[in-house]
């Protein structure tokens, strides 16, 4: 099989795994019909799975058809730090004393908003929690807004339909809201080194525009849910811990939390960060929950599966991006990074030779507005998923209601970006 026969191969299994992102709630109620494989199916039935899943099966493919020498050489070939990070970031970041403190936090700011409870802790989780994104990195920025709206997302009096919306809005706005700094968002990350995009640059040219739009999605949303979340039924942003985490051990937290981000580039460190904190955390139990260390394993499972189908894909998602004026380049992206990350969309545009400032930031602009279309849109997003897809029907996210609920937020972020 020649290159380009093996290319063609790749992309049809990528678009398999589209189509299964797709099915996932079609396998939960399979699982429910053959109980003898329920375990199976409810696994095929996770998300988080899919795209391993069909790394996976690519990689078992090229050993086939070419050897399986070549299958190892580009599976090793790929650069998994983005999806050990995730992993990390996220077992860190959903910490009992890292979540009690941003609690805390947006229980006071709450107190202060002419809003119920409900909707003002809801609000905030929705917009400032996002926006810290551009400090703390988005994937930190979704694990800890997710964790906080699980249970409005598993309350039974909240329709399914305002589940959607409320997820759609939330990945949206992570995605624009780490658009203030040049580190924090992966498809910014990408091409801020080879464009010289400076924290300056995002500040002034996206950073006020992607405050504008989280704001507005987040209280366009908020205003929707005000007859479905009352002051009369707020949601507890979590169950009381057993003992409060001291200041102290609070501060070690926070800098186990630094640590990480600041050697995000660096696995080998960061994860040795991890495995300190996790042996810290279980000399102090009494102050803990348990880690998601399986969400965040499934997380980075999924995000490691992408970088491997991904990787194959630039043979037909360069030549769209080429040659196109800078309203194309947005409109192009704002609809590919829904099929593809959107990091590896501006890693692409990076290497265009010849693109002007327009066009580079149209791009970008388009992707990351784009970024809460689907759960393969944008990095963090898997993440937030697997945190509070429980609160859906059979447990699955469905990518179609997903893709029709960021429909509103997504063009509010385009227009912000486009028209300001």
């Amino acid at each position: 099989m020649s290159n380009f026969e093996f290319h063609h191969l790749a992309s049809a299994v990528f678009v398999l795994a589209l189509v299964h992102t797709f099915c996932t709630g079609w396998f939960e109620r399979l699982a429910h019909r053959w109980p003898a494989h329920a375990g199976l199916l409810h696994w095929l039935g996770e998300v988080e799975v899919v795209f391993g899943f069909w790394a996976a099966v690519l990689l078992a493919l090229m050993v086939v058809w070419i050897d399986a020498d070549a299958a190892i050489a580009y599976a090793e070939s790929r650069n998994y730090t983005e999806p050990l990070f995730v992993f990390a970031i996220m077992v860190v970041a959903a910490s009992r004393p890292i979540l009690q403190l941003v609690q805390d936090s947006v229980s006071m700011l709450a107190r202060r908003l002419p809003l119920p409870d409900a909707l003002a802790r809801v609000w905030l989780c929705l917009s400032l929690v996002p926006l810290a994104g551009s400090l703390i990195t988005e994937p930190a920025a979704m694990t800890l807004a997710a964790l906080m709206l699980v249970p409005v997302f598993q309350a039974p009096s909240l329709p399914q339909r305002w589940k959607y919306l409320l997820l759609g809005t939330l990945l949206v706005n992570v995605s624009v809201g780490g658009t203030l700094t040049a580190f924090a968002a992966p498809p910014v990350l990408m091409v801020a080194k080879p464009w010289g995009w400076d924290n300056a640059f995002m500040l002034a040219q996206f950073g006020w525009k992607a405050t504008l739009a989280v704001l507005i999605n987040a209280t366009l949303l908020v205003w929707g849910l005000r007859a479905h979340l009352t002051e009369t039924e707020p949601p507890p942003m979590s169950d009381a811990p057993v003992l409060r985490a001291p200041a102290w051990m609070v501060g070690v937290h926070l800098l186990a939390l630094s640590a990480v981000i600041a050697t995000a580039h660096h696995p080998v460190v960061f994860l040795g960060v991890l495995l300190l904190f996790m042996g810290f955390v279980q000399a102090y139990a009494p102050y803990q929950s348990p880690l998601i260390l399986r969400q965040a394993a499934l997380v980075g499972f999924f995000l490691a599966g992408l970088v491997i189908l991904g990787g194959l894909q630039s043979w037909w998602l360069q030549p769209l991006l080429t040659g196109r004026a800078p309203e194309e380049l947005f409109a192009g992206a704002l609809v590919l990074t829904a099929f593809t990350d959107n990091a590896a969309l501006t890693y692409l545009g990076s290497l265009i030779d010849g693109l002007s400032p327009q066009a580079q930031y149209m791009l970008v602009a388009g992707a990351v507005a784009g970024g809460g279309l689907t759960v393969i849109a944008n990095a963090p997003n898997p993440a937030g998923v697997a945190l509070v897809r429980e609160g859906f029907a059979d447990q699955a996210v469905g990518a179609g209601a997903l893709a029709l609920a960021a429909t509103v937020p997504t063009l509010v972020a385009g227009a912000c970006f486009v028209w300001l």
